[in-house]
């Protein structure tokens, strides 16, 4: 009786220090006195008694610690969705930064890159400490060797608020992150998600750093070959962008409005139809395919970008005067064309943009034919008219020779849209889980 009574101590006494329950050591040390006081033959039957009661507060016990183990609630959950809907919001920004940065032609024009954050030139002997290291590197000598201390103090202060900005990024992630995993606020999905956004927003600072010292390399030959980042660098960081912030905005949305479970009710029978059951899957297949296709028009935007391929041809809907212009295929091997040959990267982009405006037209329609559940008629609608704005953003920036304000509004306009069509995804979640 002793063993058992100091092993329970023990187990009780851990708990203790845990702060999941609390047992006063005064009991403990009157079940031992009276256990030491019962001799031999009554010791047996009190014993079942005793270890029933000790079994009785282990298993309490465990329930306490499970339960401050985690200690989520409705209102912590709308503070983590209101923290992943905050950075989602900030990506965006980050996205539109970047995109007036690239348009700018100001990304080159810090040479240096630390993981903290470069210092700030305060007195003009930093500026042209800074202007020197600029004047090292092919831009300078290429394409921008008339630039003045001035106008090189504009570009600069664009790529800093830049970095700045996504530096900024880093921090309100992982402060509050780890202020909400330790109050034990993240479930089991909600951990590994977070853990696969925070490795997402290292690769992008590493990314990002890897992109623009493609731009830095001494590769360029002459005038004619004018100095920029990678295509396939500014693709990818355009691309891991548009990740991190599809995976903040659909956390987002989880926890603060959650989707409606598809019930019969919302197709005013009593009863499930097959074909109902079977045009809903369609429509929910359609509906990610419809993003996937937005994602990947964007990605091709940013080979248009990265070879100013948007200056090549300003007409529409023809390239010129002919709809197949001749240089399509003019480099060799053909598949190169795809990423390298400017009128080949441009005419993709118009017919990717095409082709997704006609899927999201589609979509749109066949969602008509069923009363969708909650939200998911607004979001359809939303997605079919940030589509064609869309659509209609980028034939007037090409008209008019890539105007800096309606470029970079074709670009936030991608993201605005994958934001509707994550939106509608959403909201069709539980279709999968209807009966066959």
């Amino acid at each position: 009786m002793l063993s058992v009574a100091r092993q329970s101590t023990k187990i009780l006494g851990r708990a203790n220090l845990t702060g999941s329950c609390y047992v006063r050591r005064t009991f403990i040390a009157s079940l031992t006195r009276k256990a030491s006081r019962t001799n031999g033959l009554s010791i047996f039957p009190r014993i079942p008694v005793q270890a029933g009661r000790f079994q009785s507060l282990l298993r309490q016990t465990g329930t306490i610690a499970l339960n401050y183990a985690s200690k989520a609630t409705p209102n912590s959950k709308k503070i983590v969705g209101t923290w992943m809907l905050t950075c989602s919001g900030m990506v965006f920004i980050a996205v539109a930064l970047g995109g007036i940065t690239r348009l700018t032609e100001s990304g080159l024009s810090m040479v240096t890159w630390k993981l903290l954050g470069e210092r700030m030139p305060l007195t003009e002997h930093d500026w042209i400490e800074e202007f020197e290291k600029y004047k090292e590197f092919p831009e300078f000598k290429i394409t921008n060797k008339n630039i003045t201390l001035e106008e090189f103090k504009r570009i600069w202060w664009m790529e800093y608020l830049h970095r700045t900005w996504g530096r900024l990024i880093g921090a309100a992630f992982i402060i509050p992150a780890t202020f909400f995993w330790t109050k034990g606020w993240f479930d089991k999905k909600t951990k590994l998600r977070v853990t696969a956004l925070g490795t997402l927003i290292g690769m992008q600072g590493l990314m990002g750093w890897y992109m623009v010292k493609s731009g830095l390399e001494d590769r360029f030959n002459g005038p004619s070959d004018v100095p920029r980042v990678s295509q396939y660098r500014l693709a990818s960081h355009l691309g891991l962008a548009f990740i991190i912030y599809t995976g903040f905005l659909y956390n987002a949305l989880d926890k603060l409005i959650p989707a409606q479970k598809v019930a019969v009710d919302y197709f005013g029978t009593r009863k499930f139809d097959t074909n109902i059951t079977k045009g809903l899957r369609k429509l929910r297949m359609m509906t990610h395919s419809t993003k996937g296709l937005i994602f990947l028009t964007a990605i091709s935007g940013a080979f248009v970008a990265g070879m100013d391929a948007g200056l090549v041809y300003n007409s529409f809907p023809k390239m010129g005067d002919k709809w197949i212009p001749d240089d399509i295929l003019a480099i060799s091997p053909t598949l190169r064309n795809f990423t390298e040959n400017p009128t080949t990267v441009q005419f993709d982009h118009r017919i990717l943009g095409i082709t997704t405006l006609s899927m999201i037209t589609a979509t749109w329609w066949i969602s008509r034919k069923y009363t969708l559940p909650g939200r998911g008629a607004k979001a359809a609608m939303a997605v079919l008219c940030l589509g064609y704005l869309q659509v209609l953003l980028g034939i007037t920036t090409l008209l008019h020779y890539v105007p800096v304000p309606l470029a970079a509004s074709h670009q936030s306009g991608s993201l605005a849209l994958l934001s509707a069509a994550t939106w509608l995804c959403h909201e069709l979640k539980y279709v999968k889980r209807l009966p066959k």
